[in-house]
């Protein structure tokens, strides 16, 4: 058994309010647009086209109801001051920036975000595991920090890259492996017997204001920027911990013909996402038998369905939704998931880390308390574990 514990978060950025968000949604693509419409030789009013987008983002877009405010990193999602953008420069001789520049920018990020998440943290871990879907280097940000704090013949590095927003569960897999196999690695006796997973998410470098197709209206008035840490530790280390959460069981199915519902490539421009409307359906039809198998993997049975607390990644409000209808759930038992979309939007693989961190220190969720954790993502991938409270 493997205890998540010692959770910590970066505020980002910028954080902005989804009504700002959107305002500069529709200032940026308006710009994109008249841009397109001159090269053509085209009439080009910004302001039409402004008000345009404005009406396209209410109709498609997650509104204030669902995300109240999302974080960003990089200042360009912050003003229209089009000059002074480093991605999105609209500026009369400005151009967008492409892959090369955003995967400069994540890697500087990256850098930086580890380098805080780590500016207390003396003891090496054995292993440390670096997850994210949205920009790489070599080397990584987890080998330039465990070089600078010379933990080199300690601290093994495993990069977890490109899975998308279930990407936690497969790194809580590494975790449990490399817990297992530690005590063989005799070039890690002085390091603790923990892993340390790392969510660097940038979403917001990866945005494509040419694209005006209401899947992507969605897909940008969603995502958002997060980055957060945590160790797993095993059973024998539980004691002296805060407040975490104890694994029980990990599984991962993919769904059957459904390799074209969702999608993430790097593109000329960007990473580039497809999200098909049929996903939180292709989900629904295999959820059942799924969730019911990973009970079974805990030694539990789906009457424990209503005493659970229900951690699901927020893949968009709809899956939610969807989810808590199919397995006839309640508001109380969601509301976490509820809760970080509307206070972060979806952060692709680190979402689910601060759905968990929200749970393991909320004092009126009781210790034992089983936590079906779901995520999905590319394949169709269908991504859960069973965790159970534990308190200090």
């Amino acid at each position: 058994m493997f205890l998540l514990s010692d959770f910590r978060a970066l505020r980002p950025r910028h954080l902005a309010t989804q009504t700002e968000t959107l305002e500069w949604l529709a200032c940026v693509h308006a710009r994109a647009e008249a841009r397109q419409l001159t090269e053509k030789g085209e009439p080009a009013d910004e302001a039409s086209l402004r008000d345009s987008m404005r009406r396209r983002l209410t109709r498609f877009g997650c509104n204030v109801s669902q995300i109240a405010t999302r974080g960003h990193e990089i200042d360009d999602c912050s003003h229209t001051r089009w000059s002074e953008m480093q991605v999105y420069d609209f500026s009369e001789q400005g151009a967008p920036q492409g892959m090369r520049a955003r995967t400069k920018l994540f890697e500087r990020i990256a850098t930086e975000a580890f380098s805080t998440l780590f500016s207390e943290v003396e003891r090496p871990p054995r292993d440390l595991i670096h997850v994210t879907c949205t920009g790489y280097a070599a080397p990584s940000a987890a080998q330039l920090l465990v070089a600078a704090k010379s933990w080199g013949a300690e601290t093994r590095v495993t990069h977890a890259y490109h899975m998308g927003c279930y990407a936690a569960l497969p790194a809580l897999r590494m975790a449990a492996g490399f817990g297992a196999l530690g005590a063989l690695s005799a070039g890690s006796r002085d390091a603790e017997a923990r892993t340390d997973i790392v969510h660097t998410e940038l979403c917001s470098l990866h945005m494509n204001p040419f694209r005006h197709e209401p899947e992507q209206l969605v897909i940008q008035s969603l995502f958002a920027d997060g980055c957060i840490a945590y160790s797993v530790y095993p059973e024998a280390q539980f004691h002296g911990r805060q407040a975490g959460l104890a694994v029980l069981a990990l599984d991962e199915w993919i769904i059957p013909d459904s390799a074209e519902s969702m999608a993430w490539f790097c593109s000329d421009s960007g990473m580039e996402m497809v999200l098909a409307r049929d996903v939180p359906e292709r989900i629904a039809g295999s959820l059942q038998p799924f969730v019911a198998s990973l009970l079974e993997q805990a030694g539990l049975s789906m009457a424990a369905v209503p005493q659970a607390v229900f951690a699901i990644h927020p893949g968009g409000p709809k899956i939610v939704d969807q989810i808590a209808k199919l397995l006839q759930l309640s508001e109380e038992q969601i509301r976490f998931s509820r809760a970080v979309l509307r206070e972060r939007g979806n952060m692709s693989s680190a979402t689910l880390p601060f759905i968990w961190q929200k749970i393991a220190l909320a004092s009126d969720v009781p210790s034992f308390t089983p936590i079906v954790s779901l995520a999905f993502g590319p394949g169709l991938t269908l991504s859960g574990a069973v965790l159970s409270k534990v308190s200090p």
